[in-house]
């Protein structure tokens, strides 16, 4: 009997390995939820963010130092404050750089700013740069996401930077 138990112990965990993703799989798929997650920006389908995204997600950015962004739901009001300002804006992903865990994407960002951007009014102009993030994904979504770009070559793009002088009197 007992070599039974263990020939059937054996082929349990025979097929549990051979049912888990190979490591390399994995980092693919982590790749891939990146490139699903960017669709749904790009479409602003927020329904999907539901599939792809934790609840609790954290977004940190040194280029937005508010609001800060502790949810899936924070994340979306986030997400539709920049459609208010670019309707157009669209990620096109360059490089995506997989490693246990976390995702590297370089990827370019462009939009034409028809609506206001915080202080600054609609210019009518476009802008396109490009920035990097890291993805940290958990059990199969996103869970964290660092994003950082240029703010001075957008503003630049804009003709917001240098600021005008202001007013003499």
């Amino acid at each position: 009997m007992r070599p039974y138990i263990l020939f059937l112990l054996g082929l349990i965990a025979t097929v549990a390995v051979s049912c888990s993703p190979s490591p390399k799989a994995q980092l693919e798929a982590n790749k891939d939820l990146v490139r699903r997650f960017t669709e749904a920006l790009n479409t602003a389908n927020w329904d999907v963010l539901d599939e792809l995204v934790t609840e609790d997600f954290t977004r940190h950015s040194q280029a937005t130092a508010g609001p800060q962004v502790n949810s899936r739901e924070e994340f979306i009001q986030l997400q539709e404050s920049f459609l208010v300002s670019m309707p157009d804006q669209r990620v096109t992903i360059q490089k995506l750089i997989a490693e246990g865990d976390e995702v590297a994407a370089l990827a370019t960002y462009s939009g034409t700013q028809t609506g206001p951007m915080g202080e600054f009014p609609p210019t009518g102009k476009p802008v396109e740069s490009t920035f990097l993030s890291i993805f940290r994904i958990d059990s199969g979504r996103i869970a964290e996401l660092w994003v950082e770009w240029d703010n001075i070559a957008m503003l630049s793009q804009l003709g917001l930077f240098p600021p005008s002088p202001p007013p003499s009197d």
